[in-house]
């Protein structure tokens, strides 16, 4: 038999839940002083999957306890594999190259239209038809979208960028699609800090060989009209906008349910915008702002209408927290 959470549970779940949002939205403004200072996004984004794992790999650990046959099975590792190259890394490295061509408020907006991709994958290869409300949300998202890029306006927006935006947007997706999946039998943190781990494997090894530009420099950057040394940047994204951030989803997740703490997760487009102003002196347009709140309204559209078709007694949780960014 289950139960309501109780109320004071709730209330700390929204907290972490907003927490979460607001660490992950500091991604984009922090990666991008890094980049502006020297640094190579797939650099800057395997530096930080990488000490967000390291960080996490004591929870993980602990998670395990018993557990450890599981890592034996084959089918583990293809879950690992394709969650760390596709929804980490790929997601991760596509949104900072988009953030090198856009503001980042655009590039997370763009991002955002992740979960829209996930209903058209439930459509077209589980026969899931979307209902009214998730077509009204679709419909929405695709008008943002075209606001965001504001096809009728003066302001030039990077069509490379807007290709990032999107691919990342696709990794954001694969984020849901395969993290929902709990066959693995991986605790969510073990999960979670794992994946991270072949994420930043798979990118330091493309780096390695030069798939793609991979570097690093210690000179100084420039965060909110300030220099600062290089390391204080990267620290804050390894060890905040990537293991305070998955770690909090994680708490989040857990005491509102993953599809309440994914509500709550969208707020990460507005923290995203406010931490670009402050941190980049960045906003977009005044009907790129416009888009990218229909954008979260075809989202919020989308997931009403997917919360609507769990029986309210359910009692079910998704095994993973819902992403926020990269």
């Amino acid at each position: 038999m289950t139960t309501t959470p109780p109320r004071a549970l709730l209330a700390v779940g929204l907290l972490v839940a907003i927490l979460s949002a607001l660490t992950f939205g500091s991604s984009g403004a922090v990666g991008k002083s890094v980049i502006n200072a020297g640094w190579s996004p797939a650099a800057a984004v395997t530096v930080r999957i990488l000490v967000g794992a390291l960080a996490l790999a004591g929870p993980a650990a602990w998670s395990m306890r018993g557990r450890w046959h599981l890592l034996r099975r084959r089918a583990t590792w293809v879950h690992l594999g394709l969650f760390g190259t596709l929804a980490v890394a790929g997601c991760q490295l596509f949104y900072f190259f988009a953030v090198t061509e856009l503001s980042v408020g655009v590039a997370l907006m763009l991002e955002y239209l992740g979960p829209i991709l996930v209903v058209v994958w439930l459509w077209l290869v589980h026969g899931q038809r979307p209902r009214r409300l998730t077509l009204i949300g679709t419909g929405l998202a695709v008008v943002g979208l075209l606001l965001v890029l504001d096809v009728l306006g003066d302001v030039q927006v990077s069509m490379l960028g807007v290709l990032w935006g999107l691919l990342a947007a696709v990794g954001l997706a694969v984020y849901f699609v395969i993290g929902a999946d709990s066959s693995s039998g991986l605790p969510p943190v073990a999960f979670a800090a794992l994946g991270m781990a072949v994420g930043g494997a798979v990118l330091g090894l493309a780096g390695l060989v030069g798939l793609v530009p991979f570097a690093m420099s210690t000179a100084d950057a420039t965060v909110a009209g300030v220099q600062v040394a290089w390391w204080l940047p990267v620290a804050w994204l390894g060890l905040v906008a990537a293991a305070v951030a998955y770690g909090t989803g994680l708490v989040a997740s857990r005491a509102l349910g993953a599809k309440v703490a994914s509500f709550v997760g969208l707020s990460e487009v507005l923290f995203a915008v406010l931490w670009a102003w402050v941190l980049l002196g960045e906003m977009p347009a005044a009907v790129q702002l416009l888009g990218g709140a229909l954008i979260v309204l075809g989202v919020v559209a989308v997931k009403a209408d997917d919360v609507s078709a769990v029986p309210l007694d359910s009692g079910t949780t998704d095994p993973l927290p819902q992403p926020q960014e990269v």
